[in-house]
């Protein structure tokens, strides 16, 4: 009979909620997010540098006796969802066994995970059955060559199997998270909509957060608005939906399409005021607030034996402390708070994201745009088959040639620069191990004087390559400004190793008497030389053909240093080139050179 009755009648008849819970401002937190550990098996380039993070010692990491414990409690006193986090969770030994476990708590009626996906194919099948009821799924390109640059590791592959098998094993919607940055992954946004048409997926659009260490920069976010502009002036017709009550995603759809969108607007519109999220650290410290940089420790309330009573005390003063809304962007991203994986995986955490060089991001646009609907239509086809889709081919190009021994990130470490040469050691003598011309006439001139072009026709083909560097000495200030990627001009060395790469494709048209040479490989590197306050280049150049190409290894170094210095000349003026020099060169009837 009670069942039969109005759902008014069960609301205002309802127990009341956790005064424990509720603050301040009446909001209900019934949302629990656990972070299952701080470890991940990805090494996202604006996450987190190539070795890893600092991490809590073990010991002093939440147990699962711990974890549970806590969940108990919350549950006990209103929350119905509760969402594992990372790190990465799916790498937590014991994750299923903690799944089912949380089923058996009275009163929890979600089960969430979110994850980068690399480990979902495989243990999906067995938290399914454990009792795990929503999925999200981390994912910010779907170009496998710009994943495997923005992750440093391989597992594009791995992440659509996972989203595959979760649409096999029915859940619906999965939803897919994607966190938008101006430089990265902007363009992109038409192929994940397109994804919807034919799959029962939920992708959102997150707004780039500032975190601590993570440099964020106004400039590098792409608001809701635009994004929402991008997809209307493709599908007019695009509906919003009714939100959902506490959600923090704004829902739409495209009339006829399986799944949809959303956008996360965090710091655009923030959604503070119905905010019923509370999360726990992989080391136990409660955070009322995911901007807010204020923790209270649950784990040493725990092992110090406090009750249960006591435990509430302390949750409910930390609940009712909570502020009605965060700093908004601007001043958070001034806030000292936890870089984002030491409070839970979202895909954007400690160091800032790269912008992708021009040459690769345009390539990339080129081929979207040209092959739009054909792409994502493979792309539907594929995931209906379990399959993904292949890189482009000119990205696969440019990434195996020279994209993974790019420094974007300005990052180095306290002993690096090996290949920095200071210009306080004595100079080197240039070691040759070949012949040396055993004449010492000008090649370009003639007999009388003139200038002449050199004859190559009857010489030999043979593969030649050429290595040239130079030095650009940036002054403290510039320096700084490109190792945070803070120029207002942008991405300088991005700008620089593209200007080294077209400068050694036009060499013959810059230099009057150089031959015009079909090469078949460059590739430029800048690094940062943190003891001079420089930027060290070296551009290398490769070539089968008659001449050798050390004019275009040479070119190349100094066009990129030129950029450099225009890209910061409006910082300082006193910044100097230098040590523009042949590093090396192979091939040809006159030996080989290295300097040493």
């Amino acid at each position: 009979q009670v069942l039969s009755r109005p759902r008014p009648f069960l609301e205002e008849h309802a127990a009341p909620f956790s005064a424990f819970l509720t603050d301040s401002f009446g909001r209900r937190h019934s949302y629990l997010r656990i972070s299952l550990t701080e470890r991940c098996n990805l090494r996202c380039q604006y996450c987190m540098p190539e070795e890893g993070v600092p991490l809590t010692p073990k010991a002093d990491l939440l147990t699962t006796e711990e974890i549970l414990t806590l969940a108990r409690l919350f549950v006990k006193e209103g929350v119905d969802k509760i969402r594992l986090t990372g790190g990465e969770p799916l790498i937590r030994p014991d994750v299923v066994d903690i799944v089912a476990q949380l089923r058996q708590l009275e009163g929890l009626r979600t089960i969430g995970i979110t994850t980068n996906g690399i480990n979902l194919a495989r243990l999906l099948p067995q938290l399914q059955k454990a009792g795990l009821s929503a999925i999200n799924i981390s994912l910010d390109t779907l170009v496998p060559a710009k994943f495997e640059f923005i992750v440093r590791r391989k597992g594009f592959h791995k992440v659509m199997e996972g989203i595959h098998k979760a649409i096999e094993l029915g859940y619906s919607p999965v939803k897919v998270n994607c966190v938008v940055m101006r430089g990265l992954n902007e363009d992109e946004l038409l192929d994940f909509v397109a994804l919807t048409e034919g799959l029962p997926l939920d992708v959102r659009f997150i707004e780039y957060m500032p975190f601590d260490g993570n440099k964020w920069n106004f400039k590098k976010m792409v608001s809701y608005k635009e994004m929402l502009d991008t997809l209307r002036q493709q599908w007019p017709e695009l509906e919003k939906l009714p939100e959902e009550e506490s959600s923090t995603a704004k829902a739409f759809k495209i009339p006829g399409f399986r799944g949809q969108v959303s956008f996360i607007t965090s710091m655009s519109e923030h959604f503070c005021g119905t905010c019923n999220r509370l999360r726990i650290t992989a080391d136990g410290n409660l955070k009322v607030c995911l901007f807010g940089n204020s923790e209270v420790s649950l784990r040493d309330h725990l092992r110090a034996g406090a009750s249960e009573e006591e435990l509430l005390r302390v949750i409910g003063a930390a609940v009712g402390r909570k502020k009605r809304q965060h700093a908004g962007m601007f001043n958070i991203s001034q806030m000292k708070n936890r870089p984002m994986i030491l409070i839970e995986l979202f895909l954007m955490r400690q160091d800032s994201p790269p912008a992708l060089p021009s040459t690769f991001r345009n390539s990339l646009r080129v081929q979207v745009l040209r092959h739009r609907v054909s792409f994502s239509s493979q792309m539907v086809t594929l995931w209906k088959g379990g399959g993904v889709p292949q890189a482009p081919l000119v990205a696969q190009r440019w990434l195996g040639s020279s994209l993974s021994q790019r420094h974007f990130s300005s990052h180095l470490d306290s002993d690096a620069n090996p290949k920095c040469l200071s210009p306080t050691e004595p100079r080197a003598p240039a070691a040759s191990s070949g012949p040396l011309p055993d004449s010492d006439q000008l090649t370009h001139v003639d007999t009388e004087g003139r200038m002449a072009m050199v004859d190559v026709g009857r010489k030999p083909d043979t593969e030649r390559v050429a290595v040239a560097s130079a030095v650009v000495l940036l002054g403290p200030v510039a320096f700084k400004l490109i190792q945070e990627n803070q120029l207002k001009k942008g991405d300088a060395l991005a700008v620089a190793q593209l200007a080294g790469i077209q400068a050694a494709k036009l060499t013959s048209q810059l230099i009057p008497l150089c031959h015009h040479v079909a090469l078949s490989h460059v590739q430029v590197q800048l690094e940062l030389d943190r003891t001079r306050h420089a930027a060290v280049i070296q551009a290398s150049c490769r070539a089968r053909g008659p001449t050798g190409v050390e004019m275009e290894a040479l070119t190349s170094a100094a066009v990129a240093a030129l950029a450099l210095y225009d890209m910061c000349k409006a910082v300082s003026r006193d910044i100097v080139l230098a040590e523009i020099k042949l590093v090396s060169k192979t091939g040809g009837q006159r030996g080989d050179f290295h300097r040493t």
